[in-house]
């Protein structure tokens, strides 16, 4: 950090020292001021607000990028307020950093609230398919599902093709708001966009059709994720156990149990007396 400083201080003196009209530029000042709040070093004043107001766009969003970056959310939060009271219009991924966070905490749910509103109300939103996804999951962890599903109405209407990570993302929002039939169409576009699945998607998929009492799908999935390379995680031994057990598939709930212990994952047949 010291080095940050020492370099400010240098063009600073220079500029004074030879009386030339030198100042940082925006892009200076901004990746200064981002560093700074980051490592806790940007020194803020009792009239921020007065500070905010002087401050570009550029500065703004650099200062709340690095305190979001250092953890500092609520000094974040105070210079998007002030943004915000200012009718400063900052860019909509600012807005996704800081949800995200915020959305890690649910007793910060209530600040997510009004930036979901803002952006619901833009024109125009500049999100990336990383910065969508985001917002996604909190979304669904708030029970907000229908922000799910206009986020990806609005990523696929723009000419994007959603990548693995928002697929599933939208299956378990669907998954989670109990809307099974709804949540199989996206397993079907996937498949149609031949988008490779990850283990995360294969475990909502399984999760999925379980829920629907299909079998026959969550065995065949199962069986592709092995084929894929994956090792089944404890949670989709469990949910494969249910099912097999839901079927009164005896020898594969023992077979599924003896699978998960030799991976080191203890999973026990729960047996009843008349099994």
């Amino acid at each position: 950090m010291s080095v940050i400083w020492d370099s400010v201080r240098e063009f600073c003196k220079h500029s004074y020292g030879h009386k030339i009209n030198l100042f940082p530029d925006d892009w200076i000042l901004a990746s200064t001021a981002e560093v700074l709040a980051k490592n806790y070093e940007l020194r803020i004043p009792l009239n921020i607000d007065r500070y905010t107001g002087l401050a570009s766009r550029a500065v703004l969003e650099a200062m709340i990028k690095g305190f979001i970056k250092g953890g500092n959310l609520r000094l974040a939060w105070e210079v998007l307020v002030m943004a915000r009271r200012d009718k400063r219009m900052l860019d909509s991924s600012i807005y996704a950093k800081l949800i995200l966070e915020l959305g890690k905490n649910p007793d910060r749910h209530r600040r997510v609230l009004p930036l979901l509103e803002e952006l619901g109300e833009r024109d125009e939103l500049n999100l990336s398919q990383q910065d969508c996804t985001a917002i996604m999951k909190v979304c669904t962890k708030m029970g907000k599902f229908e922000v799910v599903e206009s986020l990806f109405s609005w990523f696929k209407q723009s000419g994007y093709q959603p990548s693995i990570v928002m697929f599933t993302s939208v299956i378990h929002s669907r998954y989670t708001e109990k809307k099974y039939r709804e949540a199989l169409t996206v397993i079907w576009e996937m498949e149609a966009s031949n988008c490779l699945f990850d283990l995360p998607a294969y475990r909502v998929v399984i999760k999925l059709f379980v829920a629907l009492n299909d079998l026959s799908r969550a065995m065949r999935y199962f069986s592709r994720l092995k084929e894929a390379g994956f090792s089944p995680t404890f949670g989709i031994y469990k949910d494969m156990l249910q099912i097999y057990m839901a079927s009164g598939r005896t020898a594969k709930c023992e077979e599924i149990c003896k699978e998960a212990n030799i991976a080191d994952l203890q999973l026990t047949y729960p047996r009843t007396k008349y099994s």
